[in-house]
């Protein structure tokens, strides 16, 4: 009968695992550490690799603080300049009262107009306009770049401008003007109506005038005040001379 083999033993790899199971213990973790530093001690340190880029973010926001300053500064400055010109305005006006000018159309001739022919026309208005200063301290400038119109049934048929002029406080100046048109091309409506018109001895037009002016009061002059005038304005024929059956003017003022 033949003896039996056993496998032999395999050895412990070190005494220490030996002992620790034989004895029934595991072997222990790494011990971990916690350590509380007071909140006003950390110091945030940028690692080398993102200076630069620290340093970059820390300009730019000292840049941007500057712009913020002198952006509140200019506002502040409006602001002040603003509330400053209202006042001096307020005063001004509580001291001088002033009034506006009041306008009116003492002459209107209209040459160069044929209802007959659908050529165009080249029409011609010679318009004498009158404007009243009331202002018993305040002066008028009529500048350069003045506009006048005149309009049948929103056609504008002529234009020209006014002259540069002078009126002083307490006056009444008449200004003439020539306005001139080219090529107008009227419709058949148009010269219907107007043919009507004729017949009725009443042609409705429409002067427009925009003037740029200075006002004088004592010895200050303001910055330039644009004046529109809107005159409904009607006439007997269009041939000169022509008489005026009906005329009324209305203002209004843009001050800035």
């Amino acid at each position: 009968m033949a003896e039996r083999v056993y496998p032999a033993d395999s050895p412990p790899v070190s005494g220490q695992f030996s002992d620790n199971f034989s004895s029934g213990e595991f072997p222990r973790k790494p011990a971990t550490y916690v350590i509380q530093v007071p909140k006003d001690q950390i110091y945030h340190v940028p690692p080398p690799e993102n200076a630069h880029r620290f340093q970059h973010l820390s300009q730019k926001k000292v840049h941007r603080s500057r712009c913020r300053c002198c952006f509140c500064s200019v506002l502040a400055a409006i602001f002040i300049l603003s509330v400053l010109t209202g006042i001096s305005l307020a005063v001004i006006y509580l001291v001088f009262r002033p009034q506006a000018p009041k306008y009116s159309v003492e002459g209107f001739s209209v040459s160069g107009i044929n209802l007959l022919s659908p050529s165009p026309n080249s029409p011609k208005f010679n318009v004498t306009v009158m404007s009243r200063n009331g202002n018993g301290k305040t002066g008028i400038y009529y500048e350069k770049g003045s506009r006048v119109d005149v309009f049948y049934e929103d056609v504008d048929l002529c234009n020209g401008a006014l002259p540069v002029f002078y009126q002083p406080a307490k006056n009444v100046t008449v200004v003439k003007t020539v306005l001139t048109g080219s090529k107008i091309q009227l419709t058949s409506g148009m010269r219907k109506e107007m043919r009507n018109d004729l017949s009725e001895k009443n042609f409705p037009f429409k002067l427009k005038i925009r003037a740029p002016v200075k006002i004088k009061i004592g010895s200050v002059k303001t910055w330039t005040i644009t004046v529109n005038v809107n005159c409904d304005v009607a006439v007997d024929k269009l041939t000169a001379p022509s008489r005026i059956v009906s005329s009324k003017c209305s203002h209004d003022v843009d001050l800035w």
